[in-house]
This record gives structure tokens, sequence and C-alpha cells, in this order.
């Protein structure tokens, strides 16, 4: 069973949110072209409390994109984004929410960061979703979204780990770039774990 994972397509994330990805709204209609060719389409939702420990406010003399140890983890400091009940936090009104079958809700854990769909950074907690999949008989999933070399490669990442076939929609993501570079190696890393990089109109 194949199943496409559309990874924070959230406001907060899109042009004019407070941790925005260049273009990012710009993945909105390729998930809409994509979600009817799956029986099962499931989003992933930042859901921060507003207390995070990878928000920079959260840290006095901090500034947004140092890299600070995060009880043993290198974390970088973001914006405060994807706040529980804000309208950052919201999937993209673009996005045809009729389409989803579940939506997975991750980085509750004010303590830790989650760029994964399925485990926190420290692969201490899992969010449900692999169990989820596993459920249902997945063993094949279909990336997209935001942002390329942070949720979507770790997303992509832990689904090989788990012994998933993993297909990435590259026109179907944005990256972050915070380091020139960023995106290609994170593509690069993707490949590596035996995903296969391909485009919304090769799926």
């Amino acid at each position: 069973m194949r199943a496409l994972l559309l990874i924070d397509l959230q406001y907060d994330f899109c042009p004019g949110g407070s941790l925005a990805v260049a273009r990012g709204d710009e993945t909105i209609p390729i998930a809409n072209q994509l979600t009817p060719k799956f029986d099962i389409v499931v989003a992933t939702q930042d859901w921060h409390p507003p207390n995070h420990k990878s928000f920079a406010v959260n840290h006095p003399g901090k500034q947004p994109f140092e890299v600070i140890d995060l009880d043993g983890l290198a974390q970088v400091l973001w914006s405060a984004h994807c706040v529980q009940g804000t309208p950052g936090c919201g999937l993209h009104a673009g996005l045809d929410l009729t389409r989803l079958t579940k939506v997975f809700h991750k980085g509750t854990d004010p303590a830790i960061d989650s760029y994964s769909g399925f485990f926190d950074n420290g692969r201490r907690k899992a969010t449900g979703l692999g169990d989820w999949l596993q459920a249902r008989g997945v063993d094949d999933v279909v990336v997209m979204g935001l942002a390329t070399d942070y949720c979507v490669k770790f997303t992509s990442l832990d689904a090989r780990r788990m012994g998933m076939k993993v297909a990435v929609a590259a026109d179907g993501c944005r990256g972050v770039e915070l380091k020139a570079g960023d995106i290609d190696r994170a593509f690069a890393e993707m490949r590596e774990a035996g995903c296969v990089i391909t485009q919304s109109t090769e799926i």
C-alpha cells in the first residue's frame, strides 16, 4: 500500500509566515495534483507550545539561526512558529483538506524539536505515524512539502530506516538553505539512503 505524506504545509512556512520558506506556497497546487492519486493522504503539522526550546525568543541573548546544545543535541534556534492555536499553525487554506486521511502533530514537547514526521530529533518518542501506517499495510510512501533540508529530509530518512520505499517529489518541496548547498546536500543524503528523488509528474 502506498501513501502520500504532506509535510508541514502550514502558513508560518509560507510567504508572510513567521518562518517563511521562499516560494513555500508553490507546493500547495502540487499537493492538490497528487492527492487524488492516493487512497491514504497524511499531513504532518508542527504544533509547538509557546515555550518551545527551539524558539530563539526562549533563550535570552540568542538570535534566530544560532545553534545551541539542547540536552545533547545540536539545535538550530528558530523564530517562534506554528504555535498551537495561532493562525500560522494552520494548514494552508489552498490545500484540499477533503483529501486528507489523517493529520499528525509533531513538536508538541517543549523540550525537544521534531523535524521528522515519525520521531522527535532524539528519536526518543514517536508521533504515532509509523504505527498508524503499518497498521494499514503502508510500506511505500511519497514525501513532499516543507522544508526540503529539514522536515522533508528527516521524515524521508526515518521512513527508510523503518523499511519503507520512499520517493520524494522534488518539485513539491522547497528548502530553507541556511547554508549554501543545504538543499542539494539534503537530496544527496536522501538519495544515499535509498530514496528515489523524482518529480510529481512521474508519480
